[in-house]
Formats: structure tokens, sequence, C-alpha cells
């Protein structure tokens, strides 16, 4: 298993959660890492990435929300949400990317991902 995403759960609006994500890889520090998320009957969304140097970009709806961080020591990425709101209901996943000019692109096969259900 190369991508395992853990942490979801049940909360209500307003509620928090944290995830985790641990990667297999050999040189997990060099790697940019992002968080996705798909809900019912829609596409998968990008959601936030974590450079290798540690600069972030969210997606607009997240941003004030949700903190991604990484610990290079524990091969993981984790994504800190808060004030979550139902349009957040979705199953959250992480891969790698590869960043170019014309934007970042998974590299690694989607892993098992972890729901996240808010009630309002």
């Amino acid at each position: 298993v190369q991508l395992q995403a853990s942490g979801g759960g049940l909360v209500q609006a307003g509620g928090s959660l944290r995830l985790s994500c641990v990667a297999s890889r050999s040189r997990f520090s060099g790697d940019d890492m992002g968080w996705y998320r798909q809900a019912p009957g829609k596409q998968r969304e990008w959601v936030a990435q974590i450079a290798t140097g540690g600069s972030t970009n969210y997606k607009d709806s997240v941003k004030g929300r949700f903190t991604i961080s990484r610990d290079n020591a524990k091969n993981t990425v984790y994504l800190q949400m808060n004030d979550l709101k139902p349009e957040d209901t979705a199953v959250y996943y992480c891969n790698v990317l590869a960043t170019f000019s014309s934007g970042a692109y998974v590299v690694l096969p989607w892993g098992r991902g972890t729901q996240v259900t808010v009630s309002s």
C-alpha cells in the first residue's frame, strides 16, 4: 500500500477533524504532496498541497479553515480541518504530486481514502 489516509469520521457542522496520510516512499521529503476529495456523484477535486519546502496552496473554499502540514520523519502528510461544513462531506485522499509550470499532477494510483461526513 503506497498511500493510506485515515482520521475521517462523522462530525457536526463547525467541528474539526485531522486527517493523516502515510506514504510508502523512499524519499518522501522530496515529494510535493496533495489532498483531494470526492463527494458522492462528483468528480475528485484538489483541496490543498504542500511543497517540499513547506509552501502551501488551498482551494478557495477551504482557505482559512484547512491547514496542510507534513512530517517527513514519519512520511506523513496531515490535513487539519476546522469549521467543517456539510459541503465538505466527501472521501478524502492524498497523493504525491509532480509540479510543473502547467500545474500539479498526481503520481501514484489512488490509495484508500477516508470518509468525512459533516452533519448540519
